[in-house]
């Protein structure tokens, strides 16, 4: 395939051919600067989730993927819980928006912030808190965005059970999205950022 120069002005889509004008002069997306976005690594979940897998929803017996973890046998290596209080804990994103992405959440399934109790609310984020802390000694990061997706039209992965997420971000990539910042995503090993912040976490 011949691939022609794109016109700076009114640039088309070599590949879909003449006329097909890209994101940026539609008016949105990135410029023709960023071609490709590689996050392969995520599919697995995307999949997952289209699929309305068994794993992301509620089991048998009524508990949430985060639960299940919680209650799990397993050492915190393999699940990745950094942290557990009397009513919360922490565990690292299995699918980072980038390295060092981890959640903060209730120990048992609450969908809202209404149904929280008074003693899970401070702790949850106080958990917070001392999520962030963690994060800016691990990753010396220029900044922390912490959010929170409440219900599936949100895009929350798994709906009944809140989680606050938290992630380390940098000057040259202020935008959350990647898309925005035409930034690649490049995580570190979760086993690796697992160590970092379990180290640098202040029980």
């Amino acid at each position: 395939m011949t691939v022609r120069p794109v016109d700076p002005v009114d640039p088309v889509d070599p590949e879909v051919g003449d006329g097909a004008r890209t994101a940026a002069t539609a008016g949105g997306g990135p410029g023709p600067g960023l071609a490709r976005l590689w996050s392969g690594w995520r599919s697995a979940f995307i999949e997952r989730v289209t699929n309305d897998a068994a794993e992301v929803r509620p089991d048998a017996e009524g508990r949430s993927l985060f639960e299940r973890i919680f209650a799990s046998d397993l050492p915190d290596e393999e699940t990745y819980i950094l942290w557990r209080g009397p009513t919360c804990f922490a565990v690292l994103n299995a699918y980072p928006y980038g390295s060092g992405h981890l959640m903060v959440l209730p120990q048992r399934a609450v969908p809202g912030l209404a149904g929280l109790t008074e003693d899970e609310s401070a702790e949850l984020w106080n958990g917070v808190r001392t999520a962030v802390a963690a994060i800016e000694v691990a990753y010396r990061s220029d900044g922390v965005n912490v959010g929170i997706n409440l219900g599936a039209g949100s895009g929350a992965g798994v709906p009944d059970h809140l989680h606050v997420h938290c992630l380390p971000r940098w000057s040259g990539d202020t935008n959350y999205m990647t898309t925005i910042a035409e930034a690649r995503v490049l995580p570190e090993p979760l086993a690796l950022s697992w160590r970092k912040l379990r180290d640098a976490w202040a029980d």
